[in-house]
């Protein structure tokens, strides 16, 4: 069983095993909802299904709870059980490279107890890097039952607020430092970070080519970064929930238990003017 990352060379190796199911995720923030069909339209791993990050792996926007709402498990689990996703099914998520929307699709599955999934190291970039087969087919998923077990835990926006005071969550932030500090905001209505918050940024767990650090190097760089702090006190945000997952894939690659999502993140968390805003370096 794979439950985090799966090499290229594994993958094409079980293309015809019919107990994986290839899911592609690539996704354009500036582009939702044309450049990911487009892409998965004009070439795929062989076998894949294509999963929007908009259509499929986020419920209704209202304007108050951020630009990728969690969907609620039951919808997700219809959405799984629809694609094909059962038990002893070895599900691999891809993107266009670094993983940080395939990671949101691999969270998803392990937050409703379905282990085996990996995302593909490297993403589509480094598959077609390395001349493997693409096709343009689009195969008919065989519905069947998703087993979903009690979901995991998550941080709302009154956890994070409630605790703010008391420093008693250690909120890691995956945006780029320039938008955590406050520098620019290119998508959100307003800038800078949630106070206290620490900036890990999700490019921070990957080589220049797309491909995860190795664990132990990773594994290292937390713990400088955590110290002493337990995992359970650990909360992780993004700008909408999705980069955020990075960071706990990025962090279980490490070895470390499965870490909390405040799957609302910063969108959700500026669309109410009267929660705190800070700005400048942590």
């Amino acid at each position: 069983m794979h439950s985090t990352l799966i090499d290229t060379a594994t993958l094409a190796a079980h293309l015809d095993d019919p107990t994986f199911i290839v899911v592609d995720v690539r996704h354009d923030l500036g582009q939702p909802d044309s450049w990911g069909p487009a892409q998965y339209a004009a070439g795929h791993v062989p076998g894949a299904q294509f999963a929007s990050i908009d259509a499929d792996l986020s419920a209704p926007k209202t304007g108050r709870n951020g630009r990728h709402p969690l969907p609620a498990p039951d919808v997700a689990a219809t959405l799984f059980g629809r694609m094909g996703i059962g038990p002893g099914t070895q599900v691999v998520a891809y993107d266009q490279g670094q993983g940080m929307f395939a990671s949101r699709l691999w969270w998803m599955l392990r937050w409703l107890g379905h282990d085996a999934a990996a995302v593909l190291d490297g993403g589509f970039a480094k598959w077609t890097a390395e001349g493997r087969a693409i096709d343009t087919a689009r195969p008919a998923p065989r519905a069947t039952g998703f087993v979903a077990r009690t979901p995991l835990p998550t941080a709302s926006v009154q956890d994070v607020l409630d605790s703010l005071a008391s420093r008693s969550r250690f909120i890691v932030d995956a945006r780029a430092p320039e938008r955590y500090r406050g520098d620019v905001e290119p998508i959100d209505p307003v800038a800078g970070h949630i106070p206290g918050a620490h900036n890990w940024p999700y490019a921070r767990n990957v080589n220049a080519d797309g491909t995860f650090r190795p664990a132990a190097e990773l594994r290292s760089a937390f713990s400088e970064f955590l110290g002493p702090t337990p995992t359970a006190r650990v909360v992780h945000q993004c700008g909408s929930g999705v980069t955020a997952c990075h960071n706990v894939l990025a962090m279980a690659h490490a070895g470390y238990p499965l870490t909390t999502l405040y799957p609302g993140s910063w969108s959700e968390w500026v669309a109410d003017p009267s929660r705190p805003v800070a700005k400048g370096a942590a």
